[in-house]
């Protein structure tokens, strides 16, 4: 592997590490909520649920100023942007204990970090061939796909109660939970110097200047483009979101899961996503057309929600889970390769635009199955699978994705 490649990967690791890391952490958010502001249960809830979509809300909004911006500028400053800003809002994270500066802080790390997403992906297209651009996206998606997974186990691990220390200062305080928001800050910091020190930067400076003072192609154009694949996009990551946002809530419910098991479920599925991008991709491409696997993608995804909902033992969960992961790993680096390609010159921009329609599906994807799930349990799953596999069915009838 190129060494810049994977100096790239392991800075996108710890960025996505950074965003795994507070989610078995922001439920003591709620419970520091109760004792300070004295308020319920329900809005301790509904809390926490706007914390964890507002980093999505902030990406649908700017990352596709922030891919643009990639293309006149360059890749790197974008990425370092995003590691450093993420950086000082992890930071602020941890040692805030304001609701009000809560909400500020978790929106401001939405907005930092889609700048490096974008430009990173960009990066991967900018050094790879046409030929290898599936699997470079693919080993990106794993290292992406790594960065959630080991997340929560660093915050989970960090975490630790029987820690006794708690410094205030007006509405600054620092205790042991504070401690996973640190720890991600400092990893961060370490890669934003890794990448400003041995990272090159991926576009010329001839092509950088050129970009600055033209605009051959206007966002409407672009994205009419690309609105095929945006749109497939965001409902790949619309049925992956219905998935992770109602899951805990099913498993309690109907298969009698405690934590343990439901942190199972969702790390196999982060680890089958993360392994079989990169394998899946390097296997397939030999007998399936790129359209193909993703519409084998989607039909898996489809079938595995349904089978969700009719499965009980722990072995077939994690087997189902599995293969919606599976789907997943067929589709997203296809799609990224394919944007890219249809992206041209202006490929910065057009990965920022797939950026914020995945993170249109992070938005809506647990609200809509919210919805879903308390009119009836197993609805968001039925919702979901139908969908799916209405669009893989679709694909393979068609050539709407053939270049």
């Amino acid at each position: 592997m190129n060494k810049n490649l994977l100096l790239l990967l392991v800075c996108i690791f710890v960025l996505m590490v950074g965003f795994g890391i507070t989610l078995p952490v922001l439920p003591y958010y709620a419970e520091r909520l109760n004792s300070a502001d004295r308020v319920s249960r329900e809005t301790m809830v509904v809390h926490v649920s706007l914390l964890t979509s507002i980093y999505a809300l902030m990406q649908f909004i700017f990352a596709p100023l922030w891919g643009k911006l990639s293309d006149r500028f360059g890749r790197k400053p974008l990425l370092l942007l995003g590691l450093g800003g993420s950086a000082i809002a992890q930071v602020l994270f941890g040692i805030t204990t304001s609701l009000g500066m809560l909400y500020l802080v978790r929106g401001i790390d939405g907005l930092l970090s889609s700048a490096a997403l974008p430009a990173s992906t960009a990066y991967v297209s900018d050094i790879t061939t046409e030929r290898d651009r599936s699997r470079g996206m693919a080993w990106f998606g794993t290292a992406t796909s790594l960065g959630v997974v080991a997340g929560p186990v660093v915050g989970g691990l960090s975490t630790r109660r029987d820690l006794h220390f708690n410094v205030i200062f007006r509405h600054i305080e620092i205790d042991s939970f504070s401690l996973p928001f640190l720890i991600s800050a400092v990893l961060m910091l370490i890669m934003f110097f890794a990448a400003k020190l041995w990272l090159p930067e991926s576009l010329s400076s001839q092509y950088v200047s050129t970009s600055t003072t033209q605009s051959s192609i206007r966002w409407q154009n672009l994205g009419n483009k690309l609105l095929v694949l945006l749109s497939l996009t965001a409902i790949g990551q619309l049925g992956l979101a219905i998935f992770e946002g109602t899951f805990a809530l099913y498993a309690q419910e109907q298969l009698s899961y405690g934590p343990v098991e439901t942190g199972l479920v969702f790390m196999i599925c982060g680890l089958v996503m993360a392994v079989l991008q990169t394998v899946s991709i390097s296997f397939f491409s030999r007998w399936l057309c790129v359209p193909s696997q993703i519409a084998l993608g989607f039909s898996l995804m489809g079938v595995a929600s349904v089978l969700l909902i009719i499965v009980r033992t722990l072995p077939y969960v994690l087997s189902t889970v599995g293969l919606l992961a599976f789907g997943v790993s067929l589709i997203a680096p296809n799609l990224s390769a394919l944007i890219s390609k249809r992206g041209g010159q202006h490929t910065g921009k057009a990965l920022g635009m797939q950026n914020s329609a995945n993170s249109l599906g992070q938005v809506g994807g647990p609200a809509l199955g919210g919805m879903l799930f308390a009119w009836q349990v197993g609805a968001p799953y039925l919702f979901a699978g139908a969908i799916l596999i209405g669009v893989g069915l679709t694909l393979s009838m068609t050539k709407k994705l053939t270049i």
